[in-house]
C-alpha cells in the first residue's frame, strides 16, 4: 500500500467511524432511524403490555393442560420478543407480559381468543351449507359462517379442532429437486387422532369437490381446496402471497390449537421494573470498562493496541446498529452481555498481536510479521469462533425465551468481533505501516519465555478442581436438606406472589426502590423483589417469593402503617414460574446438543477425538465450578443464571481452542512421549500472555459492572467473574494435561497393536 493510499484510507476510516457513531447516537431523519434510543427495550427498562387470560369453562383445568397452554403461548409471543414472559396466575388465569409495546388492544387483536380454532366441512350431514362464499370485486373470496358453532358441533361438521394439530410451520414450497418455487406454504402435522379424522374429512371433501374451512376467533383464516385425500397426517396450505402471510397463518393455527379456551380478563400497560439510575449506572460502567480495556491494549501492544481500540469502538457502534436493525429486545442483563462481549472481542486482537510479536522476535520485517501473524492466528480465531457460533445456532433453534434471545446476541457478537479483528484491525495496521509507522519499536518484540512445566503439576491442578467440585456437591446436598432446593431459586424459577397495591400518590420507580421495596424485603427476608408500576394509575405490582398467610398479613399491615394504604387497596395472587419446566427442558437439551456439535466440530478440525474430549471435559469442569459457587454463595438463580452458564461455555471454549491450535502446530516436531510433554508445556507457555491479557480485559469489564451495577446485575457479574477464573484455570492447567494423558495412554495401546501386527 502506497503512503498516499494509506492516508486516504485513514481519512475514510475516521469519517466512516464518526458517521456511523453519529447514526448510533442521534439517528437519521425525523424518526431518528438507527439511533440507540430506538432499540427495543425489555420489561425491566421500558415496561410493556400485561394481558391476563382466564380459562373458559366450569371445570378446573388440569395442571398438565395449563402447563402445555403456557408453553405454547410462550412460543407464540416470542414473535413479539424473546424476552416476553408467560406464567400462571391464581388457579385459572394465565398472564402474558410483552416488553416494548404500549398498545394492548393491538396485541389482543392479533392474538385473538386462544383455543377457538376449528376445521369445518363445507356442507353438513343434511347437505346444507355450513359457510357461504362471496366473490368480491377484486376477484378474492369472502366466507361467512351460516350456522353457530354449537350447531356445527351437533351435526359433525367440525371435522377436527386445533388441539389435533401438533405443529404448523411457514416455509417456501419446493419442487422434486429440492429447489424453491417462489410460493409460500404452511406445513401442518396432525396428532394420531387428527390424522385419522383429517384423512376421513379430506377423502369426503375430495370426492365431493368441496373445501375445508379453517375458522378462528369468529372468522375464516383460510379455506383451502382439497386436491387429494390426505392420509399420512401431514398437509400443506399453499397459494400464500409471501412469507409474512404464511407465518401469520401458521402462528394463528398454533395459538388456536391450545388445549384450553381462554378469554381476556384484563389488560394493562406496565412501567419499567428498573429506574433510569440503574440504566445510567450500567452504561457508565460500560464506558469506564471500555476506556480501561483500550488503555491496557495500547500500553501493552503499542500501535497495534491503538488499532484494536479503534476496531473495538467500531465494534460497539456496529453492535448498537445491529440491535436496532434486527429489532432485538434489549434488557439490563443484555446490556451487561454487550459490555462483557467487548472484553471478549479483545481476544482475537490479542491472538494476532502475540503472533506478530513472535514473528518480529525471529527477525522478520514488520510488514512480513503483520502478514504472517494474521495468517497464523487465523485458524485459532476461526475455530474458536465457529465452535461458539455452532453453539449459538443450536441454542437459537432449540431454545426458547431468554435462551433464544441470548443465542441471537451471542451470534451477533461473534460475527462482529471477527469482522472488526480480521478486517478492520488488519486494514488499520496496513494503513499505519503505509503512512510511516514502519519501525518495530511501534509494535514490540516477543521475548523468549522460560517454559513452565504445567504437565508435571497436573496432579495438583486435578486435585484442586476435584476439591472445588466436591465442595459444590456437598453444598448442593446441604441446601437440599435445609431448604428443599439445591440452589437459591428466584421467583423466575419457583414462582411466587404478585401483590398489586393502590397507593394514595403516584410514586416514581426510583422512590419505590428507595422507600417501599426495603419495607417488603424486611418482611420476606429476601432481596429478590420486583416492582413494576401500572401506567396511568397509582398502582404498583410487587413480585416476591411465595408469601405465607402470616407474611401476607404483615405485608398488608406494613402498607397501612407506612403508606396509609387500606386493606381493600391490596390484591395478592400466587403466580407460577416464568421459566416453565418445558423451557428448562429446552435449555438443557439445547446445551447438550450444542456441546455434542462442538465436540464433533473440534474432532473434525483437529482430526483427533482426544482434543474434542479434553475440551468438553474442561467445559463441564467450568460449569461445575460455577455451579459450586452458586451453591456456596447462595446467589439468586434466575434468568441470568442461564445466560451466565451459556456465556461461560462460549468463553471457555475459545481459550481451549487457542492452546490446542498451538499444540497442533507444534505437534509435527514431537517424536516421543518425552518430547510430547515438552511440546504441551511449550504450547501453553507460548499462549500464556494471550490467556492473561484476554482474561484480564474481560475481568475488568465485568468487575466494573459489578462495582457500579444494581443488585440484579451484580448477581450476574459475580459468578461470571468466577467463571472467567475457572475458564482461564482449566484452559492453562487442565486441558493440555488431559490431552497429554489421553494421547500417551491411548496412543501407547495403538502403537502396541500396530507392532504386534
Amino acid at each position: 500500500m502506497k503512503k498516499s493510499t494509506g492516508i486516504i484510507c485513514l481519512i475514510l476510516s475516521i469519517v466512516a467511524i464518526v458517521g456511523l457513531g453519529y447514526v448510533a447516537m442521534f439517528g437519521v431523519g425525523a424518526g431518528k432511524m438507527g439511533s440507540a434510543a430506538n432499540i427495543k427495550q425489555g420489561l425491566d427498562l421500558a415496561g410493556g403490555v400485561s394481558i391476563t387470560y382466564q380459562v373458559v369453562g366450569d371445570e378446573e383445568a388440569s395442571a398438565e393442560d395449563m402447563s402445555d397452554t403456557i408453553y405454547k403461548l410462550q412460543k407464540r409471543v416470542e414473535h413479539y420478543s424473546t424476552e416476553a414472559q408467560v406464567y400462571k396466575e391464581g388457579t385459572d388465569r394465565i398472564n402474558i407480559e410483552i416488553p416494548g409495546i404500549s398498545d394492548a388492544n393491538a396485541v389482543l387483536q392479533e392474538l385473538g381468543q386462544p383455543g377457538t380454532l376449528y376445521f369445518i366441512s363445507q356442507t353438513g350431514s343434511d347437505g346444507s351449507e355450513n359457510y357461504g362464499i362471496t366473490i368480491l370485486e377484486d376477484g378474492s373470496y369472502d366466507y361467512a359462517l351460516l350456522k353457530t358453532i354449537d350447531e356445527l358441533k351437533a351435526d359433525g361438521s367440525i371435522v377436527l379442532d386445533g388441539t389435533m394439530v401438533s405443529s404448523a410451520q411457514a416455509g417456501a414450497e419446493q419442487n422434486e429437486q429440492g429447489a424453491t418455487t417462489g410460493e409460500y406454504v404452511v406445513s401442518l402435522t396432525f396428532t394420531k387422532e387428527g390424522t385419522a379424522k383429517f384423512a376421513e374429512a379430506t377423502t369426503s371433501a375430495y370426492q365431493s369437490g368441496e373445501t375445508i374451512g379453517i375458522y378462528y376467533d369468529g372468522k375464516f383464516v383460510s379455506v383451502p381446496n382439497v386436491t387429494e385425500p390426505i392420509l399420512g397426517g401431514q398437509a400443506q396450505i399453499s397459494g400464500l402471497a409471501d412469507f409474512e402471510e404464511a407465518d401469520t397463518l401458521a402462528s394463528t393455527i398454533r395459538i388456536g390449537g391450545l388445549k384450553l379456551e381462554l378469554k381476556e380478563l384484563r389488560s394493562k400497560v406496565v412501567g419499567a421494573q428498573l429506574g433510569s439510575d440503574a440504566l445510567a449506572s450500567s452504561l457508565k460502567a460500560g464506558l469506564i470498562g471500555f476506556a480501561i480495556v483500550c488503555l491496557v491494549m495500547i500500553v501493552v501492544y503499542l500501535l497495534p493496541g491503538f488499532a484494536s481500540a479503534i476496531a473495538l469502538t467500531l465494534y460497539v457502534i456496529l453492535t448498537l446498529l445491529a440491535l436496532n436493525a434486527l429489532n432485538i429486545t434489549l434488557t439490563l442483563p443484555g446490556i451487561a452481555g454487550i459490555i462483557l462481549s467487548i472484553g471478549m472481542a479483545v481476544d482475537a486482537n490479542v491472538i494476532i498481536f502475540a503472533r506478530i510479536r513472535e514473528e518480529l522476535g525471529t527477525g522478520k520485517t514488520v510488514q512480513s510479521a503483520i502478514k504472517i501473524g494474521f495468517d497464523k492466528a487465523m485458524s485459532a480465531i476461526v475455530d474458536g469462533n465457529i465452535t461458539t457460533l455452532i453453539a449459538a445456532a443450536v441454542l437459537g433453534f432449540m431454545g426458547s425465551g431468554t435462551v433464544k434471545g441470548f443465542a441471537i446476541t451471542l451470534a451477533l457478537g461473534i460475527v462482529l468481533s471477527m469482522f472488526t479483528a480480521l478486517v478492520i484491525t488488519k486494514t488499520l495496521l496496513k494503513v499505519f505501516y503505509a503512512v510511516g509507522f514502519q519501525n518495530e519499536k511501534w509494535y514490540g518484540k516477543a521475548k523468549k519465555m522460560k517454559t513452565i512445566d504445567f504437565v508435571s503439576k497436573k496432579a495438583v491442578f486435578f486435585a484442586i478442581s476435584a476439591v472445588l467440585i466436591i465442595v459444590g456437591f456437598v453444598f448442593l446436598g446441604m441446601n437440599k436438606a435445609n431448604t428443599g432446593n439445591i440452589l437459591n431459586y428466584s421467583l423466575e424459577f419457583m414462582g411466587g406472589t404478585s401483590t398489586t397495591v393502590a397507593f394514595n400518590e403516584d410514586y416514581t420507580i426510583e422512590e419505590i426502590d428507595a422507600t417501599i421495596v426495603p419495607v417488603i424485603e424486611g418482611i420476606t427476608g429476601d432481596s429478590n423483589v420486583q416492582a413494576q408500576k401500572i401506567n396511568e394509575t397509582t398502582q404498583v405490582m410487587f413480585k416476591t417469593r411465595t408469601l405465607s398467610v402470616e407474611e401476607r398479613e404483615a405485608f398488608v399491615q406494613a402498607m397501612s402503617d407506612n403508606f396509609s394504604v387500606p386493606e381493600n387497596g391490596i390484591e395478592a395472587e400466587t403466580i407460577s414460574a416464568t421459566v416453565s419446566n418445558e423451557m428448562r427442558k429446552d435449555a438443557v437439551v439445547a446445551v447438550v446438543v450444542a456441546t455434542i456439535c462442538m465436540l464433533v466440530y473440534i474432532w473434525f478440525r483437529f482430526t483427533d477425538m482426544r482434543f474434542a474430549a479434553s475440551a468438553v471435559l474442561a467445559l463441564v469442569h467450568d460449569v461445575l465450578v460455577v455451579l459450586a459457587f452458586y451453591a456456596v454463595a447462595k446467589i439468586s438463580v434466575g434468568n441470568t443464571f442461564i445466560a451466565c452458564m451459556l456465556t461461560i461455555v462460549g468463553y471457555s471454549i475459545n481459550s481451549t481452542i487457542v492452546i490446542f491450535d498451538r499444540i497442533r502446530e507444534n505437534l509435527r516436531e514431537a517424536k516421543n512421549d518425552d518430547e510430547l510433554k515438552v511440546l504441551v508445556n511449550d504450547s501453553i507457555t507460548q499462549t500464556l500472555t494471550r490467556s492473561i491479557y484476554t482474561n484480564l480485559t474481560t475481568f475488568v469489564m465485568v468487575f466494573v459492572l459489578y462495582i457500579m451495577g444494581v443488585s440484579s446485575i451484580r448477581d450476574f457479574a459475580l459468578p461470571l467473574m468466577v467463571g472467567i477464573f475457572a475458564g482461564a484455570y482449566s484452559s492453562v492447567g487442565i486441558t493440555g494435561s488431559l490431552w497429554y494423558i489421553m494421547r500417551t495412554k491411548i496412543g501407547k495401546k495403538e502403537v502396541a497393536k500396530k507392532n504386534k501386527k
